[in-house]
């Protein structure tokens, strides 16, 4: 397994070692010692599994006051995966970093507590395997417009497909004083 730090500080990018031979791969998705010796000593209590069409746009979504630290990963696919700094206070606020995740090249991106998080399905459909550091509270999260040019992520998508929440969901600025 190789672990890459991503620009962003707590951001990293994991490439699990594949093994290949005629009948096709193994690999392991997640190897608790092996993560921590890596310096993701993080304790995951709920994986989630999303499937989405061409275009779609999820998030950006946080917790505030259970933030949930995310383990990604594609299982068929390809997205573009997009966390942002929104720590208030970090020398990185409002910064954000994408990663081209796929179901062959088999990388995974950890996004700690305080990050927004989503995604963009660039291929016909993509599933989704995350893992959560927090149970997931409806009531702590709050969307941030996956436009924002504050934050001006550069989506390989031009026309998403967007839930109703996501479409009408507010600045950065707008919500920055909700942040911690």
């Amino acid at each position: 397994m190789t672990v890459t730090d991503a620009p962003l500080p707590g951001l990293k990018i994991i490439e699990p070692a594949v093994f290949r031979d005629q009948r096709g791969f193994f690999l392991e998705t997640y190897h608790q010692r092996r993560y921590c010796d890596a310096g993701i000593d993080t304790v995951f209590v709920q994986d989630n599994y999303s499937r989405s069409g061409r275009g779609t746009i999820r998030g950006l979504h946080i917790q505030v006051t259970s933030p949930q630290a995310k383990l990604v990963r594609v299982v068929h696919g390809v997205i573009f995966d997009v966390a942002v700094d929104v720590r208030r206070g970090s020398p990185t606020f409002g910064r954000w970093f994408g990663e081209t995740l796929s179901a062959d090249n088999f990388k995974q991106l950890y996004i700690p507590g305080g990050f927004a998080h989503g995604f963009a399905v660039v291929s016909n459909y993509a599933e989704i395997e995350y893992k959560c550091s927090a149970f997931y509270d409806p009531a702590d999260e709050i969307s941030i417009r996956w436009d924002d040019p504050a934050i001006g992520v550069e989506w390989p998508v031009e026309s998403p497909l967007l839930s109703a929440r996501d479409a009408a969901a507010p600045s950065l600025a707008a919500v920055r004083d909700r942040l911690v």
